[in-house]
């Protein structure tokens, strides 16, 4: 009896796992979760009687049904293009997220968002879900006194301003190592609007012979406290990082959901993350494409906090990088994130439309349009807005009072425009 059993669970295992049910939970959150994924699409997965869900042992969720076997819902939530200090365009990342199976992805490059319109115009060819993210540079400090914020590009853009600084004195110091670069160099392998950071630094440094490779420039001149490495010191004005209270304040404020990147490389993470659940932070990177990070995952249910993850993917190549759509998050933890983020993100969409049907500027409409499903603005511009809350919002959101009171607003400001622009 004992060989036979041992016997089995060696089969068992060679055969990489068995396929579980779900429980009722994993069940209702994937069908939560599969609605949004599907929202503006025809191929939204049918929740019929005939249908069985199932879930792989890693939690990579996807529906078998007697006859057609539906894709895994895969969400990447950690990623970077050349629009900071990744290696493919935006719109090359999304054709390899779409080619390694992803359904949603989130573009976090560093400190910018202008990689977005180009990743959603890329997305909407390939059927893929953008959620617009980017990766803000903080630093932590014991104490933080109040601030005015401002907008959030204008937040960002103040410290981009910082990157600059930072890289033309990480250029002068390889001058006077007697390593010549030129800033235009840096600049041109940056791209245009693109704040340049030690990898641009040390792609340079590669095309100029300095070094072999983009390793040996790291490990030789640009670590943390290498004999080229800069940081920036002072506050937002001159251009360094913000103080991460006031980055998760910002992002609370203008309408996103702060999440905590690569918690463990922290020296005090219990005292730090107990500071920014009080500033508003919602949650943290916890998984990984090597699993579940146990402590982390404790930390985040001790405060609270949605438990999220990513490849952190740059596309530098190599085995030490993580591929797309790589790491594994649980579909009840899917649900729950966007149980925190649909009703913020909804009530940034009320907040952008209703300021553009009360003051219906071209600015405006172009923060309307800019993530609209279509590939230019229709003439009367406003009769578009109805079908972009159907693109945005689920069934029951939709029918959420204040978009209701909205809905009833637009045959209204179409009638006065039509009128206008008839005179």
């Amino acid at each position: 009896m004992g060989t036979n059993g041992n016997n089995n669970k060696k089969k068992k295992n060679k055969r990489g796992g068995t396929k579980k049910r779900m429980t009722v939970e994993q069940s209702l959150a994937y069908k939560s979760v599969s609605e949004w994924v599907y929202l503006d699409s025809n191929n939204n997965i049918s929740s019929s009687a005939n249908s069985a869900i199932a879930i792989d042992d890693d939690f990579k969720v996807k529906l078998v049904h007697t006859k057609v076997s539906a894709e895994k819902l895969v969400f990447e939530l950690h990623s970077h293009s050349i629009c900071s200090d990744g290696f493919l365009s935006p719109s090359k990342l999304v054709e390899r997220a779409h080619q390694y199976g992803v359904k949603v992805l989130s573009l976090t490059d560093h400190d910018t968002m202008a990689g977005i319109p180009q990743a959603l115009e890329t997305a909407r060819r390939l059927g893929i879900k953008i959620i617009p993210g980017v990766e803000i540079s903080t630093i932590f400090t014991p104490s933080c006194g109040p601030a005015d914020f401002e907008k959030l590009d204008q937040f960002l853009a103040n410290i981009r301003e910082g990157r600059y600084l930072r890289a033309k004195n990480m250029i002068s110091k390889l001058n006077k190592l007697k390593l010549p670069l030129r800033w235009e160099h840096v600049e041109k392998i940056a791209g245009d609007g693109v704040a340049p950071g030690r990898l641009h630094v040390a792609r340079a440094m590669v095309e100029a012979g300095h070094v072999e490779n983009l390793k040996q420039a790291f490990s030789r001149y640009l670590y943390d406290g290498g004999p080229a490495y800069s940081t920036q010191n002072g506050f937002l004005c001159s251009g360094s990082e913000p103080d991460v209270e006031e980055a998760v304040r910002l992002i609370c404020e203008t309408g996103g959901v702060a999440v905590l990147a690569h918690p463990w490389a922290l020296k005090n993470p219990v005292a730090i993350i107990r500071r920014l659940k009080e500033a508003g932070l919602h949650g943290l990177e916890v998984y990984r494409s090597d699993g579940k990070l146990a402590a982390f995952s404790d930390l985040a249910d001790t405060y609270d906090l949605l438990k999220l993850g990513g490849s952190d993917y740059h596309a530098r190549g190599g085995n030490s990088e993580s591929a797309l759509g790589s790491v594994s998050l649980p579909v009840v933890a899917v649900h729950e994130f966007l149980k925190v983020a649909r009703p913020i993100w909804c009530g940034a969409i009320k907040n952008t439309v209703d300021r553009y049907l009360s003051d219906p500027t071209d600015s405006n409409l172009d923060h309307i349009m800019r993530y609209a499903r279509t590939t230019k603005t229709p003439s009367h511009s406003i009769d578009h807005i109805g079908n972009c809350l159907s693109q945005w919002l689920t069934n029951e959101e939709q029918k959420n009072t204040d978009f209701e009171a909205i809905r009833l607003k637009l045959p209204y400001k179409q009638e006065n425009l039509e009128a206008l622009n008839s005179t």
